[in-house]
C-alpha cells in the first residue's frame, strides 16, 4: 500500500455533488502521518516544533494523495487576516502572509491548516475555479471569507455558483470567551449575539464560531454547508489549540484541508 493510500479525508457531500470529478478536495484528519507523540499523525505545521522531516513527510503525502508532488502544495504562512491571494502556476513555494489562497491552474493544490479555526473550501467547478480558506474568529469577523469569494470572482467565478464547506472547526460547547471578546463582536454588529450563550463561568460565554462563519457565506451569497465536527471533542482525529492549552502541552499539530482542479 502507498503511504498516501493510509490517508482518509473527510469529503464535503456540497462539494462533490457540485463539483463532480472535476476538483478533488478533502479535510485530512491526524490518520496516516508518520509524526508521534503530542503530534501523532499527519502533522502538517512547519511552524509547529514536530521535526522537520516528519512534517515535510506528511505533507508529501497529502500531495501525493491528490497526485502532485511535494513543490505543488500551496499553502500561506496564517497571521488571521482578511487577505487571500491569488496562487498560479508560477507559484514557487513562498508562503505568502495572508489567510487564504485562490487559483484557476489545473494540478495545484491549495490548502489552510487548521487547529481549531474554521477550514472553508470553495469550488465554482463551472469556472474552475477554487478556493481555500482560513477562518478564526478574527479573520471570519475582518472578512477573510467575502475576500476569498472575491478573488475567486475576479478569475471568472459567479458568487451564485460558489460552494463553500466548512471543515472541521471547534463548535459552541467548547469555546469559551470572556465578555471583552464578545463586547467586540457586540460592537460590529449587535445581531451577532446570536452566536454567544452564556457559559456555567460568570462573566463567560460559549461562541458559536462555526455559526458565525456560515453565516458570513450565506450572508455573502454562496452557497454553504457546515460538516459539524468538533475539533476539541474529537481527539483521535483532529488536533486542536484549545485543546493543548487547557492541557499544558508545550506545542500542538495542525491538519490541512486542501483542494484541487484535476488536470485534463
Amino acid at each position: 500500500m502507498k503511504d498516501d493510500a493510509l490517508l482518509s479525508p473527510v469529503q464535503s457531500p456540497l462539494l462533490s455533488s457540485t463539483a463532480g470529478n472535476a476538483i478533488r478536495h478533502g479535510y485530512f484528519t491526524r490518520e496516516g502521518g508518520v509524526s508521534d507523540g503530542i503530534y501523532r499523525g499527519l502533522n502538517v505545521g512547519l511552524g509547529s516544533r514536530d521535526e522537520r522531516s516528519r512534517v515535510e513527510e506528511n505533507r508529501a503525502r497529502v500531495s501525493a494523495w491528490f497526485g502532485a508532488p511535494p513543490e505543488k502544495l500551496a499553502t500561506v504562512h496564517q497571521v488571521h487576516s482578511p487577505d487571500a491571494v491569488i496562487v498560479n502556476a508560477s507559484y514557487d513555494g513562498t508562503r505568502a502572509e495572508a489567510d487564504a489562497l485562490v487559483t484557476a491552474t489545473p494540478g495545484l493544490v491549495i490548502g489552510v491548516l487548521s487547529a481549531d479555526c474554521g477550514p472553508v473550501l470553495f469550488a465554482d467547478a463551472e469556472a474552475g475555479v477554487i478556493g481555500a480558506a482560513h477562518a478564526g474568529w478574527k479573520g471570519a469577523l475582518t472578512g477573510v471569507l467575502e475576500s476569498t469569494i472575491e478573488a475567486m470572482i475576479s478569475l471568472g467565478a459567479r458568487r451564485e455558483r460558489i460552494a463553500a464547506s466548512l471543515g472541521p472547526s471547534i463548535s459552541r460547547r467548547n469555546y469559551e470567551v470572556g465578555t471583552e471578546f464578545v463586547e467586540r463582536f457586540l460592537e460590529k454588529d449587535p445581531a451577532y449575539a446570536v452566536f454567544f450563550t452564556p457559559s456555567t463561568r460568570e462573566g463567560h460565554a460559549m461562541f458559536d464560531l462555526p455559526g458565525l462563519t456560515t453565516r458570513r457565506l450565506t450572508d455573502a451569497g454562496v452557497i454553504a454547508e457546515n460538516l459539524d465536527l468538533c475539533t476539541y471533542a474529537d481527539e483521535e482525529r483532529f488536533f486542536s489549540y484549545r485543546r493543548t492549552t487547557h492541557r499544558s502541552e508545550p506545542d500542538y499539530g495542525r491538519q490541512i484541508s486542501a483542494i484541487s482542479i484535476r488536470e485534463a
